[in-house]
């Protein structure tokens, strides 16, 4: 069976809602550096992990959409994989490991669901939030490498950039996915303004993209705020090519900014109704839209208000 990528069709895809958030202040793991990827080391994480991604499958499963795997490897990239206590040399096996469950887990799912993608995931060198360590998009390209590299030699169909607060960072990883000929998503995270946390417009730093690699990324996503955050910047370009080449969402339940949300110490869920009823006005003005998951905040109940909301619902007949 052919996978179908989702800048290929129309179908809708979900994905996961918030792996890091829902692990820590939902199951009560302790996640070094919010690493995900470090409960592979032994079977009882394994487990935790295969359990969490089979609970969205299932929900992909019900409501008859495509589904993306998004492999917890966010943090496994070299300088993160080190400040956490594993050696350099464990980028392979680590982000092996990661593939693998996901690759078993379509095999198990296969059969009930028409389209399950594997995306290999990299998130920045830094903060999530907050640019740091900025590199020149070579400097980039030659980081970031090391884990796409890994990537190439696994059943991954696309390398998916989470969290991406600079646009130096995203050519970066595009390129070096080109260089091993996987496609890429690129997904830019924005703060309360709809803009990037450099002060840059979602508009400015897609065309850069596009505009800098040879190869343009797939799709671009926009992830870790609330739809009221960016709805406006959105709108404003309505018409425009930048705004078509969004097709994915992954936002955050909370209306809190990031800075707010990096102070708290319980979750917050905000409400998933009110979450997907915003994805449906999205998804009513920008009608490419097509994959639909969660960030912080986010879990089984978001994604399912979100499915319900934005799914393509059969004609009635007369």
């Amino acid at each position: 069976m052919n996978t179908v990528l989702p800048n290929g069709t129309a179908d809708l895809y979900l994905t996961d809602g918030g792996l890091e958030t829902t692990l820590v202040f939902l199951e009560g793991y302790e996640l070094p550096c919010f690493a995900a990827f470090d409960l592979l080391k032994d079977e009882k994480g394994y487990h935790v992990l295969r359990d969490y991604y089979r609970r969205y499958l299932n929900i992909s499963r019900e409501f008859g959409m495509g589904f993306i795997l998004e492999s917890p490897t966010w943090r496994a990239n070299p300088d993160w994989i080190e400040r956490i206590g594993y050696p350099g040399s464990a980028i392979a096996d680590v982000n092996e490991k990661a593939v693998q469950l996901l690759a078993d887990l379509k095999k198990e799912f296969e059969n009930d669901i028409g389209n399950i993608v594997i995306s290999g995931c990299v998130g920045p060198r830094g903060d999530g939030y907050v640019p740091e360590h900025v590199m020149t998009a070579e400097e980039a390209q030659k980081y970031h490498a090391a884990q796409i590299a890994v990537f190439s030699r696994t059943p991954v169909d696309m390398v998916s950039a989470i969290t991406m607060n600079y646009v130096e960072e995203a050519i970066g990883i595009a390129l070096a996915s080109a260089a091993v000929g996987l496609p890429v998503v690129i997904s830019f995270t924005v703060e309360t303004d709809g803009k990037l946390p450099t002060g840059m417009s979602l508009k400015e730093a897609i065309n850069q993209v596009d505009k800098n690699v040879a190869q343009p990324p797939l799709y671009f996503m926009i992830n870790c705020a609330h739809p009221n955050h960016f709805f406006n910047e959105l709108e404003s370009g309505r018409n425009e090519h930048w705004t078509k080449r969004i097709r994915g969402l992954r936002a955050n339940a909370s209306c809190k900014s990031h800075a707010e949300l990096d102070e708290a110490i319980e979750l917050d869920r905000g409400s998933p109704q009110d979450l997907a009823i915003e994805h449906k006005r999205l998804k009513e003005v920008f009608s490419q839209l097509n994959v639909f998951g969660g960030c912080c905040g986010t879990d089984e109940e978001h994604v399912i208000a979100i499915a319900g909301q934005v799914r393509h619902l059969p004609e009635q007949s007369a």
